[in-house]
């Protein structure tokens, strides 16, 4: 979930109208600024913090949430060790229990030297026993240190990895305690071939799981498409139509973007926050088919962004579709998000 990287999918054409959000929340939409989603009792609100974050993006946030996923450790380029959380991970859990929330680990492959996700070094770890031994046992000592869940953010895989990553999974489950959830994050596709494209046997995995979150987002990017919504509403659809062909509705949660993308005429784009997004833009417009916002840029070039009216919107989705909630991508980018 960490930085700029391209997602399987193709943009359908589609409208959804405004009036969604009206009906939804009771409230008319102010043009390019934010609007506070109220997430519905018992449903899953799952809020990701970044570990470049701040306290203050969790804090402003708790009271909205039900879950906190902390994106706090990543597996060695070998694939033979998981890092350990740091001080910032450490600080980001204990304010999540003060207030009695769920904080949940989350451990991926991001290679901090490469900037990118590294299909190696999952490759490396699937396919040695030691190593998925080794990584198994340093997140178990996680869980028992007082993380209530470990969430799987493994991306950019290779088709050829799909046994070796259900493999993991099963074995990192059964010797998990049982009160630890296990959740995965899985990038989004459109079509059944592309999940298995990157390596996720979703029948197998979900029955290991206790929530599959669609990384709804990432549709377009600037380094990676021309301008594009971020994840527009036609597209989530489809991928989360695919997703539930294998996988229960009560495990599935929509992932959604609290970001926007940049495409400017002179240089290279960029990831900003959801107020960044607002401050750069010249002339908002709602779109209303890809729920998000769109604008000329100030010396050229485009930006999309996704903010709490798109979030109402998805929110809305969700509750359509009877999946178990939504999920943030993330607290120190997106609008706040109100009790």
């Amino acid at each position: 979930m960490i930085g700029l990287r391209p997602a399987i999918g193709a943009s359908l054409a589609g409208a959804v109208a405004v009036v969604t959000t009206i009906f939804t929340t009771g409230a008319v939409p102010v043009p390019g600024k934010a609007t506070p989603i109220r997430p519905a009792a018992h449903a899953t609100v799952l809020g990701y913090v970044e570990s470049g974050d701040g306290l203050s993006a969790l804090r402003r946030n708790l009271a909205a949430l039900t879950n906190v996923g902390v994106d706090g450790v990543n597996i060695s380029a070998t694939g033979a060790r998981v890092s350990s959380p740091d001080q910032n991970a450490e600080t980001m859990l204990a304010a999540t229990h003060s207030v009695g929330k769920s904080a949940e680990l989350l451990v991926g492959n991001f290679n901090n030297a490469k900037g990118d996700f590294d299909p190696v070094a999952a490759h490396l770890l699937f396919i040695s026993a030691q190593h998925r031994k080794d990584v198994i046992a340093g997140l178990v000592t996680q869980a028992r240190h007082g993380w209530n869940g470990i969430q799987l953010d493994f991306e950019s895989l290779n088709g050829s990895d799909r046994a070796g990553l259900s493999r993991f999974t099963s074995e990192l489950r059964a010797a998990l305690p049982t009160r630890t959830t296990l959740s995965m994050a899985v990038m989004a596709s459109t079509s059944a071939a592309g999940y298995r494209d990157n390596a996720y046997d979703l029948p197998v995995l979900a029955r290991q799981l206790t929530r599959v979150v669609l990384m709804a987002y990432d549709q377009h990017g600037p380094t990676w498409t021309t301008a594009g919504p971020v994840g527009g509403l036609p597209w989530v659809e489809l991928a989360m139509a695919t997703m539930l062909k294998s996988v229960p509705r009560n495990k599935a949660v929509l992932g959604v973007a609290g970001y926007g993308y940049t495409w400017p005429a002179h240089r290279a784009g960029t990831q900003l926050s959801d107020a960044a997004s607002r401050r750069s833009a010249t002339s908002p417009v709602w779109n209303a088919a890809q729920a998000e916002w769109n604008s000329p840029l100030r010396g050229g070039g485009s930006i999309w962004w996704s903010d709490a009216r798109s979030l109402q919107v998805r929110r809305a989705l969700s509750r359509r579709l009877g999946v178990q909630g939504v999920a943030v991508w993330s607290l120190g980018l997106s609008d706040p998000l109100p009790s």
